[in-house]
């Protein structure tokens, strides 16, 4: 088997110069003084599938760097086609396109202007904004997405994710990082009940985290990044998505003004809340690389308290709304 190559700037650089050679990049403020030296690139972070680099001020290259990446990015490019006209936000447009070495693709992305939802706070505007997305995800044809090789993906077990909870944190508590008794909220029947709905599989971003939602200096939500991991699947993952990035509350909110009521709101905020509880116990074993202040921060906002916050108040307002009706 063939070893795939691994990009340099020195391979960013050539591929850059050879785009606006071409006329495809088209970006000229970033040229040294003699006309010669192409915008400025570097990298935008290590780690992942695709590397990421800043070519000047207003582009983003990313490459594939084996085969499978290579097709989900293939991918990528025509669903963010089929997605764009039904969110409010931006999706990042492509410039130009191709393979930088055989079988790899590269594509030149125009920038989101913004920062990212780690950066700057969510407002209450930014909340609608996202709510336009969830409901504009919703409203995506299955069928068209399906046509375009986006996968189904069958809806987590809720249950088996509180066990693997439970034990992790047993383990947090022993290093005084979590309460384990926070975790009895979630009962086994509790989880039965927020299993998921049958027929309720939408298109999932399946990636909404904090570094992949552009996030303006006043709070609104301008774009979402890298669609790479969608799928045909349970939307409480975005949810519970959210809920890492902008906060259990805010994540709620902006899905009940996307029209989703109290059981998958509540079974994304478990889940948000089991897997926080995981990933920061596998990266005190050493099983996780991420970094250990962004774990514990996404622990810190999956476990805000929201207005509606146990299975037995589900229960109940479910019955309030039955003796309504």
């Amino acid at each position: 088997m063939t070893q795939a190559p691994t990009p340099t700037a020195d391979t960013v650089r050539r591929l850059v110069r050879s785009l606006i050679k071409e006329g495809k990049e088209g970006e000229r403020g970033g040229l040294g003084a003699n006309g010669a030296a192409g915008p400025e690139v570097r990298p935008v972070g290590g780690g992942g599938e695709h590397s990421t680099w800043w070519v000047g001020t207003r582009h983003v290259l990313r490459l594939a760097t084996d085969r499978e990446a290579a097709v989900r990015r293939r991918r990528e490019l025509r669903l963010r086609d089929l997605v764009r006209p039904y969110v409010p936000v931006a999706v990042p447009a492509s410039v130009a396109r191709g393979e930088w070495a055989p079988g790899l693709t590269y594509t030149l992305d125009t920038k989101v202007s913004g920062g990212s939802a780690e950066e700057h706070d969510v407002s209450a505007v930014g909340e609608a904004d996202l709510a336009g997305l969830l409901t504009g995800l919703r409203e995506v044809p299955a069928r068209q997405a399906e046509t375009l090789g986006v996968p189904h993906a069958a809806p987590r077990s809720l249950e088996a994710l509180r066990r693997m909870a439970v034990a992790a944190a047993q383990l947090l508590g022993t290093a005084d990082e979590f309460d384990p008794a926070r975790l009895h909220q979630l009962t086994p029947p509790g989880a039965a009940q927020l299993a998921a709905q049958a027929g309720a599989a939408v298109l999932v971003h399946h990636g909404l985290r904090g570094e992949h939602l552009v996030v303006s200096a006043d709070g609104r939500v301008r774009g979402v990044l890298d669609w790479t991991d969608a799928v045909l699947g349970d939307p409480a993952e975005d949810i519970a998505g959210l809920a890492l990035a902008v906060g259990a509350p805010a994540a709620v909110r902006a899905a009940t003004l996307a029209g989703y009521g109290p059981r998958p709101c509540l079974r994304g905020l478990w889940l948000a809340r089991c897997d926080t509880v995981i990933r920061l116990a596998e990266r005190l074993q050493g099983r996780d690389d991420s970094p250990l202040p962004l774990l514990r921060t996404q622990l810190r906002r999956a476990w805000e308290p929201i207005l509606l916050e146990r299975v037995t108040e589900l229960r109940e307002e479910e019955r309030d709304d039955e003796e309504e009706l």
